[in-house]
């Protein structure tokens, strides 16, 4: 082998070890950088206590029509499902009876009538006589007392008069007040009042609705206590609006009012009751539909809270990770007290001045060093790959040199 081609190969040779040498310590490189991992800083805020009970819609006015009085139902008077106003005639019932009995009470208060007249001029005719003992003391008091019944005779056959109308009115069988009918219970030709006040239809109100819940005496006295001690304070009238979540999960768009708590609690559920009423010009409500509503029963001045998104739960319970000391992560078991709106609140475990992670949580590990940046909600943590940018092309650098040492020895060759 000439000396010429030894020389060209260990120049070769020497170059290739000398890229490779330098692609490793550039693959090498200096410590990866800490890991981003968005936080928030925890800081006391102002928050409602806010309850979600269960409950059912009602009407706020519901009244049954019932038959008054006894009779053949001649004809309903309205359609079914309609909007009927207050006395608005609902059902004929057959008058005739009714017709002959006020025409007969009104014959028999015309005769007493005239019998009081009769006993009357009879009392003026005897009192001069009696004066002058032209009768008997014994007389005179027969016709005072004739002249007494007959007036009590009128009155009497006054008030029949009345019932007898009554009773002719109630055979037109009226709304007792303005809302939206149902069907009609009973058809034309049915005999009804007979012995008992016939339900002949349902109506109801449902232009405000109103919704019962159920509240645990438990909770209710703990709010109490609560409130007592000034750990919160009671919601304002503007803050105690009930918004109403319908079996869909979807927010009914007006606003109710809460209208009271029962002042006891049910032995048999151990609950109190709670009423609010709600808007329902359009009709979305309808009566019997199952509801949720949520309304503040007080407000806690220094909250305690985090994004739901931050609070890890395990069989062992809730817990956050925090950027304790120099950076690095731990672990902190936290005791959830409800959660309002996307946010957890904290009743114990964290502290004022706590920096607990938001997002990056599936990079990081309790005890590993990390870069924290404030969270802003929508945006998300940058993610860096394991090697860096800048080590890609300094390998694909490498590779050109190595490429050119190689065909060396051919050209030397040659």
């Amino acid at each position: 082998m000439k000396p010429s081609y030894r020389l060209a190969l260990l120049g070769a040779a020497v170059a290739i070890s000398s890229i490779v040498a330098g692609c490793g310590e550039k693959n090498q490189g200096g410590p990866r950088p800490p890991t981003e991992v968005a936080v928030i800083t925890v800081a006391p805020e102002r928050m409602g206590i806010t309850n979600e009970l269960p409950g059912r819609l009602e009407a706020n006015r519901v009244a049954q029509v019932r038959a008054r009085v006894a009779g053949i139902v001649l004809k309903r008077m309205f359609k079914e499902g309609s909007e009927v106003k207050e006395g608005q005639v609902l059902f004929q019932i057959d008058p005739a009876p009714y017709q002959a009995a006020l025409n007969s009470a009104k014959a028999t208060l015309a005769k007493a009538e005239a019998n009081l007249t009769q006993a009357s001029l009879k009392l003026e005719r005897y009192e001069p006589l009696v004066k002058i003992n032209a009768i008997s003391k014994q007389e005179y008091d027969e016709v005072v007392a004739t002249h007494k019944q007959a007036k009590a005779d009128v009155a009497a056959g006054k008030a029949a008069v009345t019932t007898a109308n009554l009773n002719l009115g109630y055979a037109r069988v009226t709304a007792p007040i303005s809302g939206r009918i149902g069907r009609a219970l009973v058809t034309e030709g049915a005999l009804v009042g007979q012995g008992d006040a016939t339900p002949l239809a349902l109506i109801q109100q449902d232009d405000k609705m109103y919704v019962n819940l159920t509240q645990t005496g438990a909770e209710v006295a703990k709010l109490r206590q609560a409130l007592k001690e000034g750990k919160l304070k009671a919601a304002s009238k503007n803050e105690a609006q009930v918004s109403l979540v319908m079996d869909d999960g979807s927010i009914y768009q007006k606003a109710g009012t809460l209208l009271f708590s029962d002042i006891t609690v049910d032995e048999s559920t151990g609950t109190v009751t709670l009423r609010a009423i709600f808007p329902n010009p359009d009709r979305a409500l309808m009566p019997g539909t199952f509801v949720r509503a949520r309304f503040q029963q007080g407000v806690n001045e220094q909250a305690l809270a985090v994004p739901q998104q931050a609070v890890l739960r395990t069989n062992e319970g809730a817990s956050v990770m925090v950027v304790g000391a120099e950076d690095k992560v731990e672990a902190r078991t936290v005791t959830t007290a409800s959660a309002i709106g996307d946010k957890w609140v904290i009743a114990s475990g964290l502290k004022v001045g706590d920096r607990v992670i938001v997002e990056g949580l599936q990079k990081v590990r309790v005890g590993m060093p990390v870069k924290p940046v404030e969270w802003k909600p929508g945006a998300k943590a940058e993610e860096k790959p394991a090697d860096a940018p800048a080590d890609k092309p300094a390998g694909k650098a490498a590779e050109k040199p190595a490429e050119a040492a190689a065909s060396a020895p051919a050209k030397a060759a040659g």
